[in-house]
């Protein structure tokens, strides 16, 4: 995404990719999304003939609704906060079920600018969850608030991207 809230070319080409892949394998995907708040869904949604592809999203902005919305265990929350490795793996797991998708894509981490959950500005968990294996990759990234959101976008459908390559020939 750019400041002016349109998709950026790369995750424009990202996301054709990702729904071309989809619709032509009759799959679909869903988002959970906090520190990215909708930017994942937004540029999923963006290519014509996303409907076909795309369930839906969650954005789980603050931690209780990770817990609440998705199933992230409160005890992982409580003992690591929601920036951690784990809670996106139970964010894409979550969102994945409860929408009913063949795939759940989720981020959480700190866009800034303060830190939190003692976890610097820049940390970034993106996660993919298929039926039988999810996916996850811990990011430090640098740059403003703007930067970090747009990056992990990118991330997290160029990690969706290489799961579709894998499952879908």
């Amino acid at each position: 995404m750019t400041e002016n809230g349109a998709v950026s070319d790369d995750t424009r080409v990202l996301a054709e990719q990702v729904i071309t892949l989809l619709r032509d394998a009759g799959q679909t995907v869903a988002a959970a999304e906090s520190l990215t708040g909708g930017l994942v869904a937004a540029g999923l949604t963006a290519v014509p003939g996303a409907s076909y592809a795309v369930r839906g999203g969650v954005i789980a902005y603050v931690t209780e609704l990770k817990a609440v919305l998705l199933g992230v265990p409160r005890a992982m929350l409580d003992a690591h906060g929601a920036v951690y490795p784990g809670v996106a793996v139970a964010m894409a797991d979550g969102v994945r079920q409860r929408l009913g998708a063949t795939f759940g894509v989720a981020t959480t981490g700190v866009a800034g600018p303060d830190p939190q959950d003692g976890q610097p500005v820049g940390t970034v968990h993106i996660a993919v969850s298929a039926d039988d294996d999810t996916v996850v990759r811990t990011l430090a990234l640098g740059g403003d608030r703007e930067r970090i959101r747009r990056l992990t976008v990118e991330r997290s459908l160029a990690l969706l991207l290489g799961r579709l390559r894998e499952d879908i020939r």
